[in-house]
């Protein structure tokens, strides 16, 4: 799926996310507000909705048992994919290929009219730039977006995060897929495409990026506490054996200034120069964004509790490195005091004078400053030579990447460059 207009068939998604007490994320498959259509005598067949949603692959009786492993996925039947055109789990690509599986089509061949859904509900696109329409797609994201397994955190999108996530240079209006109930209007169901330009190995593809479906090469979250305390507090961190709460205070406490001479936030003036640095450092990886100007503007110049960006200028007025992170908390249920965590995510990074290491942590006394609770980063590019150093504990959650109707061969984490949110 990808842009209409463009006739292409490639796009390209991702899920997961875990926390520390090993818990992992069970999928994003809640039967989002279904339960509330069910109120009137004369209200849409859910029972159908949720036949049409199994053959789909999704079986919300089976929520939160997401496979862990390649093992596990292989002895699952998957009725829609496999009737998609992606590579099954057996299947080994050879290092030569590198090509859709089915060609482009042409946009006459696309069909112009949605599938029919259950009696009772509609499809309706989602509106973000209206007020009360964004508030909808907040509300339901909050209130049904589980994360993990003991439903103890969900992900808290703030309608500024979803704006900036949904709206990137080039996104269209019929991107934003709502189902609502026609009786009430109830908005029951999302899904987005995001436009994106991606360079696979040596190909470089017009492609969107669907969230939330996983299949493919997994990568791993790591956690690093910056409060300690809070996290105990609410389990998502445990004590260790020979270790208590002070000494975890202690552990994770870091220096009160940053250590880069001439590290500040992006500005607009930065923009161009961004450009360059992304691009030309994200080359030495095989699956990546090529971004331009309008993108890194959208996506990086700083917003409060949305995006973070900060760049290092030398003292003859260059600009020679890059760091960001992005705001993405989670409600936590069931807890008298605590009412979410603030986590920061890990986003685009370029070392280029300063060390990764060094970088880094930066952004860690940086996010710490700012108030969050944890800094959270995936193993790929080069931070698995950094994390463990940084005192950044690995978490059982993965994030998988797939390339619909897209055929090369298997990547590992360090030869990506591609941070899905």
């Amino acid at each position: 799926m990808s842009e209409k207009k463009k006739g292409k068939s490639s796009s390209v998604g991702g899920h997961g996310h875990s926390h520390e007490n090993g818990q992992e994320c069970g999928g994003h498959h809640e039967p989002i507000g279904l339960e509330e259509a069910t109120s009137s005598q004369q209200g849409p067949n859910i029972n159908e909705l949720m036949k049409m949603m199994r053959e789909a692959g999704i079986d919300l009786s089976k929520t939160g048992t997401a496979p862990k492993q390649i093992d596990e996925a292989k002895s699952k039947n998957y009725q829609f994919w496999s009737t998609q055109p992606v590579p099954t789990f057996d299947e080994v690509v050879d290092d030569s290929v590198n090509t859709h599986i089915d060609p482009d089509l042409d946009p006459s061949q696309i069909r112009a009219e949605p599938y029919t859904l259950p009696a009772g509900f509609e499809w309706k696109d989602v509106d973000v730039n209206d007020v009360k329409q964004l508030q909808e797609l907040y509300s339901l994201l909050t209130e049904n977006y589980v994360e993990d397994d003991d439903n103890m955190f969900r992900f808290d999108y703030s309608p500024e995060f979803l704006k900036w996530a949904l709206q990137v240079p080039g996104w269209l209006p019929q991107f934003h897929c709502g189902v609502r109930v026609q009786n009430s209007g109830k908005l029951v169901a999302f899904i987005s495409a995001i436009p994106q330009t991606l360079k696979v190995y040596n190909k470089v593809v017009k492609m969107v990026e669907i969230n939330f479906l996983c299949v493919v090469k997994k990568l791993s979250y790591w956690h690093r506490s910056l409060n300690p305390k809070k996290l105990v507090e609410v389990k998502f961190s445990h004590i260790g054996q020979k270790m208590t709460i002070a000494r975890m205070i202690k552990l994770y406490k870091l220096p009160a200034e940053t250590a880069t001479p001439g590290l500040r936030p992006m500005e607009k003036k930065d923009v161009d120069v961004v450009v360059k640095l992304l691009n030309d450092y994200l080359k030495q990886f095989q699956l990546t964004p090529v971004f331009d100007k309008h993108e890194v503007e959208h996506i990086f110049l700083p917003q409060a509790d949305v995006i973070y960006s900060y760049v290092v200028e030398n003292s003859k007025g260059k600009v020679t490195d890059f760091v960001s992170f992005y705001c993405l908390p989670s409600s936590v249920m069931k807890h008298a005091q605590h009412k979410n965590i603030k986590a920061a995510y890990s986003y685009y990074n370029v070392a280029d004078t300063v060390p990764l290491k060094q970088l880094m942590n930066d952004a860690l006394i940086l996010a710490h400053q700012a108030n969050f609770d944890v800094f959270n980063a995936l193993d790929l590019m080069h931070n698995s030579e950094i994390l463990e150093e940084l005192k950044f504990g690995i978490g059982d959650g993965n994030l998988q990447y797939y390339l619909y109707n897209w055929k090369c061969k298997e990547m590992q984490p360090n030869q990506i460059g591609l941070v899905l949110q």
